[in-house]
């Protein structure tokens, strides 16, 4: 009998188990879906279009961007990124291609990094985005850039 109830036992304990790592995973699902969402919807369309409001909307008013062109040190604050994006010719305008496709993306409770090639003007950029969820909303922190050949 004691055989029959430790069984018993161990199988809706490992039954619960499963039940909260679905859960998990369905949320962790959602998670990425938003980020996604605002990847596509908001960074890339905002970029391309050149529209620096839409595209500032997803990220944090205090973030910063560091990197490379080329070799080149860069290091910009939100502001001084978005009035470029306001006072340079679009890559829509401009009629070259234009790609952004997502490589990658990870979250972990409240913060998410994702990892994204954009293709523009003459440049192929690998872009890491750091997402916090604030206020139900994820937004962009924190860009990391550098120019590649590939």
């Amino acid at each position: 009998m004691k055989i029959i109830l430790l069984t018993a036992f161990m199988l809706c304990i490992f039954q619960g188990l499963k039940a909260q790592n679905t859960i998990k995973m369905e949320n962790q699902k959602k998670e990425v879906l938003s980020i996604t969402n605002a990847i596509e919807n908001q960074y890339f369309k905002g970029i391309y279009e050149g529209d620096e409001i839409f595209l500032g909307s997803v990220f944090h008013s205090e973030a910063l961007l560091f990197g490379d062109v080329k070799g080149e040190p860069y290091f910009k604050t939100i502001a001084l990124y978005l009035d470029g994006v306001k006072n340079r010719q679009s890559p829509k305008d401009s009629g070259k291609p234009f790609k952004g496709e997502i490589l990658n993306i990870k979250v972990i409770n409240s913060i998410a990094s994702a990892e994204l090639s954009l293709k523009m003007y003459d440049f192929n950029y690998r872009d890491f985005l750091s997402f916090h969820k604030i206020n139900g909303k994820w937004i962009i922190v924190n860009k990391l850039l550098t120019h590649t050949s590939e």
